[in-house]
């Protein structure tokens, strides 16, 4: 400790008998930003007064004055904003700025208008909704009861994927109506596609370089953006630095006739130290198939031996084509700027058009890879232009089919494989295909964990659990039962599954009745649409037992949905409010309030892609 501050906190120790805590605190926090100089003036003074016996006033320039503190706030829902968040208020601490972090389900809405800078690190969740953990601070800012924000500071960071309709939707929220309510732009907000830990790195940069003067009276030198594990991590393995772990099996679970192929696949995760609870994802980084790699090479007229630069970990680094295609760069998912880039590259009139509306640009861009593209109107083009055009390969993320209390050191995943004809050509999907035909037993998968709050089993083992998994979705929920059955837990567990047929896709079958042979599984609903005339799916065996659903839901129970985002789960959510409605004599409008409420309390949890 300097010797001025070492002097002063004498002085404050002999004083401090004669003040209550709360003048304490003041006069600590008054001297909390003082230079060296004003430090050393001050313990003198206080040092003077007090034998003189004399009241101190301070001199103007040096009485106390409001420290100003930056709130970043995030709204998250599988941890990504929460980790852009982390590394943005470590930078900000590193460069002497006081710095309050908070999810936004812990921030008292209110209190904004107290605040002087305010950042917002948003993920949008689904069709444009805000995350879990966000809703009530989202309904809060966007309500009549917001205040007016003129002395307010603030910027946004929206997390979101441009192959959906409402892109960064929660984020532009935020924004537009902080400017709405009289804030004022530190900077303009940046939309994140789902590589965005380069446009993250750099907006944290520019956001800690812009309020460091005004924020601290601090000498220290900006700092890097600091590198933070995932959040919840516990051990060294993260997103971005994954652990090479042994592939162990991949096993086909679907029948042979079955119109299906999905896998349950186990990883071995050794002596990584790697923990996950159920509810949690694994995240796989993959490799792009060698023979689409040659075939889109060839298709570009190139040989693949052709050197391109790409940025690295902040750095530039020297590829082969062939070794960007395969290893760097997205080449099996779409995104519409890219059939708006290739429109514009090719001169192609159907693309053009195609290109001109956002709606019919995503649609054809999530039915059709980087080569069927390509394909549709062939074009030369420079190697290093025509990769500076495509997304980073991003690490896919498979909810956990496994509970570390049964299987220890392993991880489960139910994979189903992605495959489709693009104009009578087979494609599948890159990570999909990876697991499920490409990886060999033995060999290493980079793998880390994906911590997800927003998934969680009740804290009390007593309460009952409503489960509704159709297809893969039913993944989680295996995990959930290994979990209640390690915990002896006595709540009941209802579990609604559905596929397509009974004989060929009721995946893990032997182990759900086994469950309902020992009890565990209260009971259970099945729903296999192909299996008569008319279609019957998850939400029509929910109709078929509502008064039970919503007696359940009454009496305290945790409702949990997992899968298909796009139909089934907002199918299933109009049959609960639908259910609700009926049986608690309520509108519609206050079933809908009703579920809200369910989700505030955790109580109404969804994991859907």
């Amino acid at each position: 400790m300097p010797q001025e501050q070492l002097f002063l906190q004498q002085n404050l120790n002999s004083v401090s008998s004669a003040l209550d805590a709360t003048q304490l605190s003041l006069l600590q926090q008054a001297t909390s930003s003082y230079s060296s100089l004003q430090l050393a003036w001050a313990s003198g003074y206080l040092a003077a007064k007090s034998e003189s016996g004399q009241s101190a006033t301070l001199s103007p320039a040096l009485a106390p004055v409001a420290a100003k503190t930056l709130t970043i706030l995030y709204a998250s829902q599988t941890g990504n904003a929460k980790g852009v968040a982390s590394k943005l208020a470590e930078s900000a601490k590193a460069a002497g700025i006081s710095v309050v972090l908070k999810n936004t389900a812990d921030y008292k809405a209110k209190s904004i208008k107290n605040e002087t800078h305010l950042l917002i690190v948003a993920s949008t969740n689904g069709e444009g909704e805000a995350p879990d953990d966000a809703i009530e601070f989202h309904e809060f800012l966007l309500g009549k009861k917001a205040p007016k924000l003129p002395n307010l500071s603030y910027s946004v960071l929206a997390l979101g994927d441009s192959s959906y309709e409402f892109f960064c939707q929660t984020g532009k929220d935020f924004d537009e109506r902080l400017k709405a309510l009289g804030a004022k732009q530190v900077a303009p907000r940046i939309d994140c596609d789902v590589d965005y830990d380069s446009d993250s790195d750099s907006w944290t940069l520019s956001i800690v370089e812009s309020l460091k003067e005004e924020l601290t009276q601090s000498d220290a030198p900006l700092a890097a953006v600091v590198d933070l594990p995932t959040a919840g991590a516990t051990s060294q393995y993260s997103k971005q630095n994954p652990y090479a772990a042994e592939f162990s099996l991949s096993q086909k679970i679907t029948g042979r006739d079955s119109a299906k192929d999905v896998r349950h696949i186990e990883i071995d995760l050794g002596e990584s130290g790697l923990t996950y609870q159920v509810g949690d994802a694994l995240g796989i980084w993959f490799e792009n198939d060698v023979n689409l790699v040659a075939e889109l090479v060839a298709t570009l007229k190139l040989t693949g031996e052709e050197n391109v630069k790409l940025k690295v970990d902040g750095a530039n680094q020297v590829f082969t084509l062939t070794d960007a295609l395969t290893t760097q760069l997205e080449i099996t998912q779409t995104a519409p700027a890219f059939v708006e880039f290739w429109a514009k590259i090719s001169g192609n009139k159907e693309l053009t058009a195609i290109a001109a509306d956002k709606n019919t640009a995503r649609e054809y861009a999530g039915e059709h890879q980087i080569i069927d593209v390509v394909k549709a109107a062939e074009t030369e083009i420079d190697p290093q232009f025509f990769v500076e055009a495509l997304r980073k390969i991003t690490p896919r993320l498979y909810s956990i089919a496994s509970s570390q209390s049964e299987v220890e050191e392993e991880v489960h995943l139910t994979v189903g494989l992605v495959s489709f004809d693009a104009n009578g050509e087979p494609r599948t999907g890159g990570a999909s295909s990876f697991l499920a035909n490409r990886l060999e037993e033995g060999q290493k998968v980079r793998v880390f964990v994906e911590h997800n709050d927003n998934f969680r089993l009740p804290q009390s083992d007593d309460t009952p659990v409503i489960m509704i998994g159709p297809g893969t979705g039913v993944a989680p929920f295996r995990a959930f039962m290994q979990e209640r059955e390690a915990r002896d837990a006595a709540g009941d567990n209802w579990m609604f599954f559905g596929d397509q047929t009974f004989t060929q896709d009721f995946l893990y079958q032997v182990e759900w009745q086994n469950y309902l042979k020992s009890g565990l599984l209260t009971r259970m609903d099945v729903a296999f649409s192909r299996d008569q005339a008319t279609k019957v799916y998850v939400q029509d065996r929910l109709k078929e037992q509502a008064s039970e659903v919503f007696a359940w839901l009454e009496r305290g129970a945790h409702l949990y949905i997992c899968g298909d985002a796009n139909r089934m789960a907002k199918d299933v959510h109009q049959t609960l409010v639908d259910i609700i409605a009926e049986h608690g004599k309520l509108s519609a409008e206050q079933a809908e309030d009703y579920l809200k409420s369910l989700r505030s309390n955790k109580r109404y949890q969804k994991d859907v892609y």
